[in-house]
C-alpha cells in the first residue's frame, strides 16, 4: 500500500510540472516570422524573424531547435508563421507554430 501511495504521489508531482510548462507555453507571446530553412535530421529550423519579446531579442535570421520533430511536419520553406520561442535546457526552443494570420 505504501508503494502505491509512493508511486501515486510521484505520478501527481509530475502531472503538475506538466501541466504548469502547458500553461507557461500558452502565455508566451508570438513572433511574426518566415521559414528560411528546415533540417528535419537535427530538428531545427532557421527563422527571418521580428523582435522576439520574452526573450528581448531584436529581429534577425537564426536557427531554433524544434520542440519534437513533429512541429516541423507540415511546414515548408517560405512559410510565413507565427511562433512561440523559449530557452528550454539552455537551447532556443520552438514550442508552438502556426500560420501568419
Amino acid at each position: 500500500m505504501k508503494s502505491f501511495i509512493r508511486l501515486f504521489a510521484a505520478l501527481a508531482i509530475l502531472l503538475s510540472f506538466t501541466f504548469a510548462a502547458q500553461a507557461h507555453e500558452d502565455h508566451l507571446p508570438w513572433t511574426d516570422g518566415v521559414i528560411k530553412k528546415i533540417d528535419a535530421t537535427a530538428g531545427k529550423l532557421t527563422i527571418a524573424h521580428g523582435r522576439i519579446v520574452n526573450l528581448d531579442m531584436p529581429p534577425m535570421t537564426m536557427s531554433f531547435k524544434a520542440k519534437t520533430p513533429a512541429l516541423l511536419a507540415k511546414w515548408k520553406e517560405g512559410d510565413k508563421i507565427r511562433f512561440r520561442v523559449a530557452e528550454v535546457g539552455g537551447a532556443l526552443t520552438v514550442i508552438s507554430i502556426e500560420a501568419a494570420k
